[in-house]
């Protein structure tokens, strides 16, 4: 008997902000349970247990279920939810990683690191914008094909990052 085993999805996504440097977006980021400021359809994101800002916390993120076509009335209002732990943070290089916990989406492994980084634009003052990418490694979801889950990662960040700069440059 020969037991198949799927490929890890491996994925990245890149945002670039023309305005706020990587130092003004990286406390957006580094702000581990407010992810509801930044991401369509997280409803709420709070600590669940350890210290903000140190490797441990976890945060519980609910999340809006899109309707689709054909579903049902009770799946329309379904939350779907997922503990996240911040498994590495790195203020001075403006990247953080996390994983999935429990969650009733689907996942059965995901980590992802997120990282903010100056555009190198051959002046060297970091003075023009940012990037910030998206990593992630993670088991196959069942019924989600990876270039759709692909596709909602960049999407997400693509949202994510112009509200940043928004919200940066506002200040």
């Amino acid at each position: 008997m020969t037991e198949e085993t799927q490929a890890k999805w491996e994925g990245k996504a890149t945002v670039e902000l023309r305005g706020p440097t990587a130092d003004q977006v990286w406390p957006c980021l580094e702000d581990f349970c407010n992810l509801q400021k930044w991401l369509p359809r997280v409803d709420t994101c709070y600590r669940v247990e350890g210290e903000l800002g140190q490797p441990g916390l976890v945060r519980c993120c609910n999340f809006s279920k899109v309707p689709s076509e054909g579903s049902h009335e009770d799946e329309e209002n379904k939350v779907i939810w997922a503990k996240e732990k911040l498994i590495m943070i790195n203020p001075s290089e403006r990247c953080l990683s996390y994983e999935i916990l429990e969650n009733n989406a689907g996942f059965k492994s995901y980590v992802a690191t997120m990282k903010v980084s100056p555009i190198n634009d051959g002046d060297g003052d970091g003075q023009h914008g940012c990037t910030i990418e998206w990593s992630f490694i993670a088991d196959p979801i069942e019924g989600w094909p990876l270039e759709d889950f692909n596709s909602y990662i960049n999407s997400s960040l693509q949202f994510m990052g112009k509200k940043m700069e928004r919200d940066v440059l506002s200040r």
